[in-house]
């Protein structure tokens, strides 16, 4: 019986579940990498026999069902998922589109729900493994301009704590981990929504990187915890703002108007 423990990552091909698989594969760790764009996986890996491709929407029930159909089949054993799939489409509420909706919703949080779902069960009956969602403080504090992706990450966040009690008493654990900004190419895209990404872009001028969030996911791996913010200083005050929504309000122009200066300074010339 193969009894090699497998690492999943979903949103492999780009931002922190790229940099993570990288991370863990230099540590020798068989990995399981999944995102639609498998072209894009395969050409930042060599070829290796710790590494399997699973391309698929993680939004759909029956990939789920083929990635438990292909975990029996091979015999193996998860210690880890790490739902890392995301997506962003800045837009007020007045503007928009209804296909957005489900646009954020479908990846950030049912893709995740259906991760934990799944796996964690599989988990169970092994007795061991933890599951780790990436939500965002956008999901401790509403930010406007991304209502639906502070929604959606609202959402999993409260779903992984949710499930973190559940399933502790079996030996499973649930985590789920907020990060300020990150330099990914998400955060890239709000620079073409100026007037929406103004709160996005209020907070210290250095952001987060890739690596900063891998570092905190392998510590979490080694110590797991419900809930981990990054950093915790901006942490504590997205708690504050989502417990005390209206001490939020005072200060939304002074961070408006930051973040406006912020975005100027990060756009090209010629870009408005």
């Amino acid at each position: 019986m193969n009894t090699d423990k497998l690492i999943l990552i979903t949103g492999a091909a780009s931002g922190i579940g790229l940099h993570l698989a990288k991370t863990l594969y230099d540590q020798g760790k068989k990995l399981a990498l999944i995102d639609l764009k498998e072209t894009r996986m395969r050409q930042e890996f060599p070829e290796s026999d710790r590494i399997m491709y699973w391309p698929g929407d993680v939004s759909r029930v029956d990939f789920w069902e083929k990635v438990l159909g292909k975990l029996r089949q091979e015999r193996l054993l998860v210690s880890h998922l790490v739902n890392s799939a995301g997506v962003i489409r800045p837009g007020f509420i007045r503007d928009f589109d209804l296909k957005d909706i489900d646009f954020h919703f479908d990846v950030n949080t049912k893709g995740s729900i259906l991760g934990i779902k799944f796996l964690a069960d599989q988990m169970k009956a092994q007795g061991f493994g933890h599951v780790i969602s990436i939500s965002s403080l956008a999901g401790l504090a509403p930010v406007s301009g991304l209502s639906l992706y502070s929604a959606s990450k609202f959402a999993i966040r409260g779903f992984s704590l949710a499930a973190a009690a559940e399933y502790r008493p079996f030996g499973v654990d649930i985590s789920v981990v907020c990060p300020d900004l990150v330099h990914t190419p998400m955060l890239d895209l709000q620079l073409d929504y100026p007037e929406e990404a103004k709160l996005t872009y209020s907070g210290p001028k250095k952001v987060l990187t890739p690596a900063d969030v891998t570092r905190v996911i392998l510590q979490l791996m080694q110590q797991p915890k419900a809930m981990v913010c990054i950093p915790e200083s901006r942490g504590l005050l997205a708690k504050v703002a989502g417990i005390w929504p209206g001490l939020a309000e005072i200060f939304r122009k002074s961070l408006e108007t930051k973040g406006e200066k912020a975005i100027k300074s990060r756009r090209k010339p010629g870009e408005g």
